[in-house]
């Protein structure tokens, strides 16, 4: 058997130099809940400015969307965070869970975060969704979600005790998470738009981040007259004004105007 003879030439090893990636401007880490079949479609389509990256690590969660199975994954943020990009720079973690934020507590989920990531900038979606309705200067919003009626309750509570009126609710009253997924955008428009109708509201807010309303913001806003926000939306918008992103894209909607 022949050899073909080795020569030094035939390899040569290459000078280089580094730039700072993908993320130049920004590296965000998302947490998302096993179950969850919408936030990083969602987030894909929104954070797409020039040098921002968001790099996503899954927790385990119950599809049952109840206070206790809510609560079970505290527990479990820190080791879920901690496979994001290890030693190297997050400058944002949002936690994707609407319900389980207020159930654990912003706090709380904020803290379980910094337990790998120490000092980072933090966002939930009721943390972010806050943030967009006083932005928005929304002091009555209509609430519309997929959750049981305890859980909607307590929303509005946690919502009302912050500074925000939940003047409306309406609710799919579905407790499966792989199934609110698969809620129509027939079903979304409709009850975006029968909830806009009533004067008592300023803002319209969709809260959970299984459900694929995000795209229709712009088209919404428009039909209504008012502002639309999701959890995936408000949370995208946030993470990127916490990163120190300011940049204004009005075709997005009226939140990322701002």
């Amino acid at each position: 058997m022949s050899t073909i003879p080795r020569q030094d030439d035939a390899y040569v090893r290459l000078e280089f130099a580094l730039d700072d990636g993908i993320c130049r401007r920004a590296a965000i880490g998302l947490v998302v809940l096993a179950t969850d079949h919408t936030i990083e479609h969602e987030w894909r389509k929104l954070l797409t400015q020039d040098g921002v990256a968001f790099y996503e690590s899954r927790v385990l969660n119950s599809p049952d969307i109840t206070p206790e199975r809510l609560a079970e994954m505290e527990a479990r943020i820190a080791s879920a965070v901690a496979l994001i990009r290890p030693a190297e720079r997050i400058d944002v973690v949002a936690f994707g869970c609407t319900s389980a934020s207020m159930v654990i507590g912003e706090e709380n989920v904020f803290a379980r975060i910094r337990e790998a990531r120490p000092g980072v900038a933090c966002t939930t979606p009721i943390t972010a969704a806050l943030a967009a309705l006083r932005a928005l200067g929304a002091q009555r919003v209509a609430l519309l979600t997929p959750y049981v009626r305890t859980i909607n309750d307590y929303m509005r509570d946690y919502i009302e005790a912050r500074g925000v009126g939940v003047t409306r609710m309406a609710s799919f009253e579905h407790a499966n998470d792989n199934e609110v997924a698969r809620i129509d955008t027939a079903s979304l428009r409709s009850a975006v738009e029968r909830l806009a109708l009533h004067p008592d509201v300023d803002a319209v807010f969709v809260s959970c981040t299984s459900l694929r309303i995000a795209e229709l913001v712009p088209e919404l806003e428009s039909r209504i007259g008012k502002p639309v926000i999701s959890s995936n939306f408000a949370m995208a918008w946030h993470a990127l004004r916490l990163a120190g992103v300011e940049d204004r894209e009005p075709q997005r909607g009226r939140l990322f105007a701002l």
